[in-house]
């Protein structure tokens, strides 16, 4: 039925339990693109701060994104699959759309991504980049709830 499966991921068990997901819906017969959002890292100009190395700290959050997505590929390369992956900076953009965009370029039929279910005030402090991206994306979302 799907050809082409964007799967977002963060590192987080309801990113996995995602990707099991899409997995299961790619039945060996359709292509996963792993995809892992690499958000910056604002630099603060208070007092306090300036000792900070923004560039050290980016880079630290990109080599997260890369160990992220390697257990990821090798999650679906255990299933018989073989995935492709892609490390996506946000340059100013909202994550939603970063992904949303992923998608066109990609020209995925589906996109597959966790949600963490927050609700209340952690839910407008935090927000949810799943529903974000069900709310924006050109194409089919399916949401995985944690468990």
């Amino acid at each position: 039925m799907y050809q082409r499966i964007l799967v977002p991921i963060d590192g987080s068990t309801t990113s996995t339990r995602a990707l099991q997901e899409a997995i299961k819906l790619a039945a060996g017969k359709a292509q996963l693109r792993l995809a892992y959002v690499i958000e910056e890292v604002l630099s603060l100009d208070a007092e306090g701060f300036a000792l900070i190395d923004y560039s050290a700290l980016q880079e630290a959050v990109r080599h997260t994104g890369e160990r992220a997505l390697a257990q990821a590929a090798e999650i679906v390369r255990q299933s018989g699959m073989t995935p492709e992956t892609a490390l996506l900076d946000v340059s100013d953009k909202r994550v939603a759309s970063v992904i949303d965009a992923e998608a066109q370029d990609w020209k995925a039929d589906l996109i597959v991504i966790g949600t963490h279910g927050r609700s209340g005030l952690s839910r407008l402090l935090l927000g949810s980049v799943a529903q974000d991206v069900a709310r924006r994306a050109s194409v089919p979302v399916l949401l995985v709830r944690a468990e």
